[in-house]
């Protein structure tokens, strides 16, 4: 099947659901979460065999690719989707208080469950973005899926119109946000007037030219480079995530952790490529990128360590993470035998995908029914839910990068190609931010397992009950970490 289908069910799926939350009475509303997952489900499966399809004079095949990357993110995105929905119904409860028409319809509006449907619809939508930008080949192609992508975003982060944080957020997201594109826009246009193409293959050839104005070339990097520099939130264009992941509904920030994350991350690759490759563009672009790694990788560490708040923690340690990535983006294009920057980054997003969707799953059911994001909120866990106690362990495990799990190996990936590039002091900056890392993360095993629980007749001291879907994504994300991190040669397989 032509890949290019897969993003025209995706966004007949999403029509589907508005429809049928539109014409169709439904007793739960939630019901519609179900059908998304399941659509999104028979996607992720055609996923598999889907083939390039392109080819021929048509002028489309300029703005689109179905290479091995494209069709890699695509899955990441349908997995992401499909986990953010089913959070989505767990928190559906604080979200219809969220948005209630008015402050005493808290009642009233969990009984007809109120834009619900909207709230499922929206994902898929994004889904279609992610996906068409995992394609994208042409600077048309790039700005559209990436707004497209962007503009529902905004729409999620603000969903709880009654929460002041959600509102903040939202506004906060929107502001940056609409800077970040006219960077990106002014970016292109310079990159357009250096190159005389959109077009990505042609870009590259035209960089590689003896005539090439460097400087013109250099300043349009730049541009792009801090306009996708907020995308991912890497240093100095990172300030707004924690607010934003702090105020926005659990589930979205769960999205915006991963998804946005790795949609950044794929066009990332496909922009700096072309500049990578230019012999008078390489060694500029390779400082500028290291820098950039070192002193993410740096901040977002240590400014994790003081964090009470287990969102605002999982911001920084978010930012940290952009840094390990950007590392290996650095790193390109050397040449190794076990495995490519590309391959590096594509293992390090789904190692990422695992124990960050892991931890949130966890985070949101602790906020439907405790009530509280804190890390004091997570006190005596252990004691009251082991399953979810031991989870949490893993995912921090692996984001820490305990051996034998996947966030262990796509780091051991990411030191060694900034090794055999040279990147030394980069190298020991991931040190220390690694380091720094242990702690934070070991402060949330700390208050599972070390401190006491809170005393009986309070919402902390109650275990926490979790649905069998729940449940079910909870045990694959640990077999998927464990088993990854023990034969990372299965998941580079499939990228292969």
């Amino acid at each position: 099947m032509p890949a290019y289908y897969l993003e025209i069910i995706v966004v007949v799926l999403g029509l589907t659901v508005l429809m049928v939350e539109t014409f169709v009475p439904l007793r739960d509303k939630r019901s519609l979460a179900w059908l998304a997952i399941l659509g999104l489900l028979g996607v992720l499966v055609l996923n598999f065999t889907a083939v390039d399809g392109s080819g021929g004079d048509t002028p489309f095949w300029d703005f689109y690719t179905a290479d091995v990357l494209a069709l890699w993110f695509k899955g990441i995105a349908l997995l992401t989707t499909i986990l953010v929905i089913l959070m989505s119904v767990d928190f559906s409860k604080v979200l219809s208080q969220g948005i209630a028409p008015d402050a005493d319809a808290d009642e009233s509006a969990k009984g007809k469950q109120v834009a619900l449907g909207e709230f499922f619809a929206l994902p898929i939508f994004i889904c279609a973005g992610l996906m068409w930008m995992a394609s994208a080949n042409h600077l048309v192609s790039i700005f559209v899926a990436l707004e497209t992508v962007t503009i529902g975003f905004y729409v999620m982060v603000a969903f709880m119109r009654r929460n002041v944080g959600s509102l903040e957020a939202g506004v906060k997201y929107l502001i940056l946000g609409a800077l970040s594109t006219g960077f990106l826009v002014y970016g292109f246009a310079w990159l357009f007037g250096v190159t005389g193409s959109m077009e990505l293959p042609a870009i590259a050839e035209a960089l590689n030219a003896p005539d090439l104005q460097t400087t013109a070339a250099l300043f349009a990097f730049a541009l792009i480079l801090i306009a996708l520099c907020f995308k991912v939130g890497a240093v100095p264009f990172q300030l707004w995530i924690p607010d934003v992941y702090q105020g926005a509904p659990m589930p979205v920030t769960a999205f915006l952790s991963v998804g946005s994350k790795a949609a950044g991350f794929v066009i990332l690759l496909r922009l700096v490529e072309p500049f990578m490759a230019s012999t008078v563009l390489h060694d500029k672009v390779t400082l500028a990128l290291v820098i950039i790694a070192g002193a993410t990788i740096i901040y977002g560490n240590l400014a994790a360590m003081p964090q009470s708040n287990f969102k605002r923690l999982l911001a920084y340690s978010s930012v940290s993470h952009a840094g390990f990535l950007l590392m290996a983006v650095a790193s390109a294009p050397t040449q190794v035998v076990a495995v490519s920057p590309v391959a590096a980054v594509a293992y390090y997003l789904a190692a990422y995908l695992m124990m960050t969707m892991l931890a949130f799953l966890i985070m949101n059911l602790v906020r439907v029914q405790r009530g509280g994001e804190n890390l004091d909120d997570y006190k005596g866990l252990a004691r009251t839910s082991p399953f979810l106690a031991f989870a949490m362990l893993v995912a921090m495990a692996s984001l820490a990068g305990v051996p034998l799990t996947a966030g262990f190996v796509g780091k051991f990936f990411v030191f060694v190609l900034a090794l055999q590039a040279g990147h030394y002091y980069l190298v020991g900056a991931a040190v220390i931010g690694a380091a720094a890392g242990f702690y934070y993360y070991l402060k949330v095993v700390k208050a599972m397992y070390w401190d006491a629980p809170a005393e009986a007749g309070e919402p902390a001291a109650a275990a926490i009950t979790v649905t069998w879907p729940t449940r079910a994504a909870i045990i694959l994300l640990l077999l998927a970490i464990f088993y990854f991190g023990v034969n990372p040669k299965c998941l580079l397989s499939l990228f292969s």
